[in-house]
This record gives structure tokens, C-alpha cells and sequence, in this order.
């Protein structure tokens, strides 16, 4: 059966936007309660972590200008578990690829692996922070609050889980995923008492980002608040993240799987497949994909090929792409194996592609369900067959952009992504911006 063609769809909902980020930063730091906390000359570390977040340096820049601005003396601490293969060079390597480092920042970015035991939590279990940053006077942190790819509950990805996660190192990290989804939902709000209670941290900026992935809110949650405004930053940030336009694919091809897109290579939320093991409660089936294929794994994930597994088809050079440390070290702390169990490998993308359009259990070409994305973190556009944009037609937020094409292919059999997705994180990254 031949590959459709395809015609590109677009998303058009309105979407919250910052006009001016570094603006809205710096004034939620100097309003914030967590201000008066910060006294001139204290040693401020910032917690950084390994997520593809977008204006990251900005961000990062602007909250460093804010604490320099009330008198502090900041420093960079990486706070990202166990990534970059557990190691400092590994998470020094992956904070430098968002230009997280001291030629951007003009501060200290300290990425030793060192944690201490500060306590025992509700569970018994030991809880563990960074003594980078128990050496400093006051504790910051910057991160991203959106829905977690593993679990679902009051606390999922944000400050919480980079304080005790990210700050954990591989100990904390490690223990927390020990108990799998009950360690993630239950025990991480009880590891975070005892941070509260036992280390400097004084408040986080939590950014919430909207369906074309650009910064839609900033808000320092001070210390004192954690627990009331983080829930409601995430129920929020659940109803502007981006998500398909359409219920079910017999075909989803995604560009690139990676760390600088979700925790698990591939957003679970965004393709309807969790892949938990033992945990068939967890299936949405929102959207519900039949046959799911993935062409590359991102260079910013430095070779961890994490959520390679939630496809079914893949490149030799996606596997090849993989190293085995990171790769192993990840997986095997977070405990979630399914996901990165290999699939099924061809040289090319045509061929993959083909693959994945044979075997999806829809024999009639024209109505085969069949779409393209650049990856799980970018799908306001995609391209999608004939079948798709049929259901797009009169949609009040989905636009039908041109006319449908065959997939544009290289002479070697390999999709030219770029020419599909000029404004994605790797058209961006292949045009040098």
C-alpha cells in the first residue's frame, strides 16, 4: 500500500502568551513574598534542571538578574537526578546544550553529584539534597509545571519533584522511583516536608507553557504556598498543553523522540500511550494510535534514547544514535522499562514509514488515518492524509493549510523534516538559530 499524501493542518485556538518574558520574570521575582526572604549578600543557589524548556536562558538570565537586583550572590546548581548518565561532566554537558553555563549566565554552574541523607520521611525512607546546594544561604529553583508522563496527582512535574528528585542526585532519584508510581504520587509530597523543614529553599519560579510550546506564565510560589499553588499551576497548565486534534491515528509518525521534549522521549499525554508496566489502568487510548513510528532521537538528548520503546517502528540510525550509559542509567533508575524496549528497525525512513502503513490494520488507502509531527512537544501543526483533514474540514480551531503532497523524501529514502517543520526545535536547530 502506497504512503498517503498529505496536507497540513493547523491548530488555531487562541493561546496565552507572554509579550515580554524576561520583564515577566524578573517582576514575579521582586513581587514576590519569597523576596523578602533573599537579604543582600546571601549565596542563592538556582536550581536548573535537564527539560527543554523554551526562553530557558532567558529565564535562567532573568532570575540570576533578579537575585543579583536584591543583593544575592547566585549560583547555578543542577538539579536533574540522575541525567546525563548520573555524573557531573554528563549534566554539566547537557545544562551547556540550553546554554546553561558560566559564558551565558556570568555566575558559577556547579554540577557535583553529591548528596547528603537530611532526614527520614513518612515512609521511613531516607530523603537526600544536593549539598552544593545545603551550603548555600538560600535555595531557588526554575522549572517547568506541567502534567508528569507517569503517574497522575496533585504534585506531578515542577517544584516539588525538582526538589526532591532533581536535588536528590541518583540517591534521591533513585529511591523515590523505587516504589514506581506510588513513590512518584504518594511518597515525593512527603520526601518535600522534610526539604521544607531541613534546607534553604525559599521559593520557585513555575513556568507554564501553552500549545505552540511558548512561555504562557511565570509565578514564584514561595516556600509557604508550595502546597496550595502548585496543584492549581498544574490543573492549568493541564488545559493549555498541546495535545492532537484528532481522537485516533492508524499512523503517527514522529520526527524525533528526546529529553528536551518529555521525561519520557515521547509525551505519553500527547500520544495516548503510557506503557506502565502491570498498570493497564493507566492506558488512555487519548488518542488511540494503532501504529506508532519514531525517525531520530534528539542530539540535545546526548544519546539517551529513553520512550524509544513507546513506537512500534524505528531507524537503524535511531538506534545507533543511543548510548548505552545514559540510556541504561536512566531507565533503570526510573524503573519504567517498557518504554525503551527496542522496536523494529529499517534503514530508512520510507521504509519505516511504509511499515507502519501496511501493518496498521487499515487495508483501504483512503482511509487510512495517517499523520506526521516533529515531535510530542511542537503539535500545533501536523501533516495528515486525506482521511485526517476530512475530519479537519470545518473544524472551528483546525485549519487546512495548502493542498495535500506526497511526503517529501531525500535521495537516500529520508524524510526531510526540516522542509515539513521549518519552525520546530530541529528546523530551528538545522538553520542555526
Amino acid at each position: 500500500m502506497d504512503i498517503p499524501l498529505v496536507q497540513l493542518v493547523r491548530q488555531t485556538a487562541p493561546q496565552p502568551q507572554l509579550a515580554d518574558v524576561a520583564a515577566a520574570v524578573r517582576r514575579a521575582w521582586l513581587d514576590s513574598t519569597t523576596a523578602a526572604r533573599i537579604k543582600p549578600g546571601m549565596r542563592v543557589g538556582v536550581g536548573c534542571g535537564s527539560r527543554g524548556i523554551r526562553n530557558y536562558l532567558l529565564i535562567a538570565k532573568a532570575t540570576i538578574d533578579a537575585l543579583k537586583e536584591l543583593g544575592a550572590k547566585p549560583v547555578v546548581i543542577a538539579a536533574m537526578g540522575s541525567h546525563g548518565g548520573a555524573n557531573a561532566a554528563g549534566q554539566r554537558e547537557l545544562l551547556a546544550g540550553y546554554d546553561i553555563d558560566e559564558a551565558h549566565l556570568g555566575v558559577p554552574v556547579l554540577t557535583d553529584m553529591d548528596a547528603a541523607n537530611i532526614g527520614t520521611n513518612s515512609w521511613g525512607q531516607p530523603v537526600w539534597w544536593d549539598k552544593n546546594a545545603l551550603a548555600c544561604d538560600a535555595v531557588v529553583t526554575v522549572s517547568r509545571v506541567k502534567p508528569h508522563t507517569d503517574f497522575r496527582g496533585a504534585f506531578e512535574s515542577g517544584v516539588v519533584k525538582m526538589l526532591v528528585i532533581g536535588f536528590g542526585k541518583r540517591h534521591g532519584a533513585d529511591q523515590v522511583h523505587s516504589f514506581g508510581t506510588r513513590g512518584l504520587r504518594d511518597m515525593m509530597p512527603e520526601s518535600c516536608k522534610v526539604i521544607l523543614d531541613k534546607t534553604p529553599f525559599v521559593g520557585g519560579l513555575a513556568i507554564l507553557e501553552n500549545a505552540n510550546e511558548e512561555t504562557a506564565k511565570v509565578e514564584v510560589i514561595d516556600r509557604a504556598d508550595l502546597f496550595d499553588r502548585e496543584p492549581v499551576l498544574l490543573e492549568e497548565a493541564r488545559r493549555i498543553m498541546g495535545r492532537l486534534p484528532f481522537p485516533a491515528f492508524d499512523v503517527l509518525v514522529v520526527g524525533e523522540c528526546g529529553k528536551n521534549y518529555s521525561g519520557a522521549g515521547m509525551d505519553p499525554n500527547v500520544v495516548g500511550r503510557m506503557l506502565i508496566e502491570a498498570s493497564p489502568e493507566a492506558e488512555t487510548n487519548n488518542p488511540r494510535v494503532t501504529r506508532m513510528a519514531v525517525l531520530d532521537v534528539s542530539p540535545e538528548s546526548h544519546g539517551n534514547g529513553t520512550g524509544i520503546g513507546i513506537a512500534d517502528l524505528t531507524t537503524d540510525r535511531a538506534l545507533a544514535s543511543i548510548d548505552q550509559v545514559p540510556f541504561r542509567m536512566n531507565n533503570l533508575t526510573a524503573r519504567f522499562l517498557w518504554r525503551s524496549k527496542l522496536p523494529i528497525a529499517f534503514p530508512t525512513d520510507r521504509e519505516v514509514i511504509a511499515a507502519s502503513v501496511e501493518t496498521c490494520w487499515q487495508p483501504v488507502q483512503e482511509q487510512v488515518k495517517f499523520a506526521v509531527i516533529p515531535n510530542t512537544l511542537e503539535v500545533v501543526e501536523l501533516w495528515a492524509s486525506p482521511a485526517l483533514a476530512a475530519e479537519a474540514a470545518g473544524h472551528p480551531h483546525l485549519e487546512l493549510v495548502g493542498s495535500p503532497r506526497p511526503l517529501p523524501f531525500d535521495a537516500a529514502g529520508n524524510l526531510r523534516q526540516e522542509e515539513l517543520f521549518p519552525h520546530s526545535v530541529r528546523g530551528r536547530r538545522t538553520a542555526g538559530h
